[in-house]
C-alpha cells in the first residue's frame, strides 16, 4: 500500500501523468454523477426488490455496476455485457483462424478486435436489456403504455453501458489507462463506507444482545475488529498471492557475431500463480446462479418441486461443493487458452537458449506445461479459498454481503497491482526519454 502511494507521488511530479491521472479522475467523477440517473419507466423501489432475489449472479453484477443495479439507475448493467463480449471473443480467438490472426497483427489487429469487441458488447447490452425489461415487468409504471415504458427502460440500460463503455476508452486514450478495469474499482471503493457500515451495525447487534452494557460494548468491539482483521488478512494474502511467481531459469549460448561475441547471460521465465485472475471466479458463478437466476426470472410464481428446488440452489450445500471444483477447472481451462507453452519453448530455443537440465524442443515444452498445471492447482485453490471462506464466514455470522467478499478483494488488489505496474511504466518511460534528451 505504501509503495503505491509513492508511485502516485511521484506520478503526480511529472506534468504528463499528472494531466492524465487528473482526467481519470475526471471521467470517474463523471461515471459517479451518471449512476445517480434513474431509469425512466421503471417503479425502482419494485425492481431493487425483485432483482435482489437473484442470487449471487444479481449481487456480482450489483457489485460490478458499482450498486447501479439494486438502485435501477441507467448503469445497472455497469460494464458487464462489455466483460462478458470480451470473454466471448478471447474463447473464439483460440478456434476461430481469422480472430487468432487479428490477434497477431499487432496494432493495426488489436484495433480491429476492439472494433468487434465493441459491437458485440451493444449486442449483448441489447439482449441484457430485453432480458431485465421482460423479468421485471411486473415493475413497470401503469401511468404510461407498457410498450413505451419497455422502449423506455430497453434503451436507457443499453445506452448507460454504452456510454460506460465509451467513459472507459476515454481513460485508456487520454487517461492512466485500464479503462473499464478502473471503473470497477472506482464502483467498488464507493461502495466500502456503506459495506463497513454494516459490519458496524452487525457488531452493534451483537452488542445490543449482551444485557450488561459494559459488557455487550466490548463485545461489539471485538467482532468489528475480528472482521476487520479478517478483511486485511485477506487483502494481504490477496496481494501476496497476485505478485508471487514462478521464476524458471533460462541459460543463452554464446555466439559470435564478426568479432564480437554475444549471450552467455542467465534469465527466467516468470509464470505467475494467479494467472487466470478473477475470471474462474466470474465464470463459476455465473452458470452456478444461473438456474436459479432463470427460476426468479420466468417462474416467481412456480411452486413446482423441481422449481423450488433451483430457488433454493444457492443455500444448498452442493452449490459450494460444485462451486469449488468449477473454479478449480475453469482455472486450468483460462490458464490452458491464455498460456502456450509450445510458443515460449520455441521462442527459447530460436534465440539460443535452454532450460538446465532439460532437453530442447518437446522435453523442454512438457516441463514449461507441468510447470504451469501444478501453478494452475495453486491458483485454483487459491481463488476458492478467496472466494468460499468469506461467504462461509458471512452465512455463519449472520452478515449480508461482507465487504471484503472474495470478488471484490480480487478485483480491487488485481487492478490496484496493474494499475501501479502501469504508472511505474511510464515512470521509468519519460525518465529514461529525459536522460537520452
Amino acid at each position: 500500500m505504501a509503495g503505491m502511494f509513492d508511485t502516485l507521488i511521484k506520478a503526480f511530479r511529472q506534468p504528463e501523468l499528472k494531466k492524465k491521472i487528473l482526467y481519470t479522475l475526471l471521467i470517474l467523477g463523471l461515471y459517479e454523477l451518471g449512476g445517480l440517473v434513474p431509469v425512466p419507466g421503471i417503479n425502482g423501489a419494485a425492481f431493487t426488490s425483485l432483482v435482489q432475489n437473484w442470487g449471487q449472479i444479481g449481487a456480482m453484477m450489483d457489485i460490478i455496476s458499482g450498486g447501479g443495479l439494486y438502485h435501477c439507475t441507467m448503469f445497472a448493467m455497469g460494464v458487464t455485457p462489455y466483460i462478458n463480449a470480451s470473454i466471448i471473443i478471447q474463447l473464439l480467438t483460440v478456434v476461430i483462424p481469422y480472430l487468432e490472426n487479428l490477434a497477431k497483427e499487432g496494432e493495426s489487429g488489436r484495433k480491429k478486435m476492439a472494433k468487434i469487441n465493441r459491437f458485440t458488447a451493444i449486442g449483448l447490452a441489447f439482449l441484457q436489456a430485453c432480458l431485465f425489461c421482460y423479468s421485471a415487468r411486473s415493475t413497470m409504471i401503469t401511468t404510461i403504455p407498457k410498450w413505451l415504458s419497455a422502449t423506455l427502460i430497453i434503451i436507457s440500460f443499453t445506452a448507460g453501458t454504452c456510454f460506460v463503455v465509451w467513459l472507459g476508452e476515454r481513460i485508456n486514450d487520454k487517461g492512466i489507462g485500464n479503462g473499464v478495469s478502473l471503473i470497477i474499482f472506482a464502483g467498488i471503493v464507493t461502495r466500502l463506507p456503506q459495506m463497513v457500515q454494516n459490519v458496524y451495525m452487525k457488531s452493534a447487534e451483537v452488542s445490543g444482545k449482551v444485557p450488561n452494557l459494559a459488557l455487550g460494548i466490548l463485545l461489539g468491539i471485538v467482532v468489528f475488529l475480528a472482521i476487520t482483521a479478517i478483511a486485511i488478512a485477506i487483502i494481504v494474502f490477496c496481494v501476496y498471492v497476485q505478485n508471487a511467481e514462478r521464476r524458471i531459469s533460462v541459460q543463452y549460448s554464446k555466439k559470435t557475431v564478426g568479432r564480437k561475441l554475444y549471450g552467455g547471460q542467465s534469465s527466467y521465465i516468470p509464470i505467475k500463480i494467479n494467472q487466470s485472475g478473477v475470471m474462474p471466479v466470474i465464470f463459476a458463478m455465473s452458470i452456478l446462479s444461473l438456474p436459479s437466476m432463470i427460476v426468479t426470472m420466468f417462474f416467481q410464481h412456480s411452486t413446482n418441486v423441481v422449481v423450488n428446488w433451483f430457488r433454493n440452489f444457492n443455500t444448498s450445500p452442493w452449490y459450494y461443493i460444485l462451486y469449488f471444483l468449477f473454479v478449480i477447472g475453469f482455472t486450468f481451462f483460462y490458464s490452458a487458452i491464455q498460456f502456450n507453452p509450445v510458443e515460449i519453448s520455441n521462442s527459447i530455443q530460436k534465440n539460443g537458449g535452454f532450460i538446465p537440465g532439460i532437453r530442447a524442443g518437446k522435453p523442454t515444452t512438457d516441463y514449461i506445461a507441468k510447470t504451469s498445471n501444478r501453478l494452475s492447482w495453486a491458483d485454483g485453490l487459491f481463488l476458492s479459498t478467496i472466494c468460499l471462506v468469506p461467504t462461509l464466514l458471512s452465512l455463519f455470522a449472520g452478515l449480508e454481503n461482507m465487504w471484503f467478499a472474495g470478488t471484490s478483494v480480487l478485483i480491487l488488489t488485481g487492478v490496484a497491482n496493474d494499475l501501479v505496474t502501469q504508472i511505474e511504466g511510464q515512470l521509468a518511460t519519460r525518465n529514461l526519454k529525459g536522460f537520452l534528451d
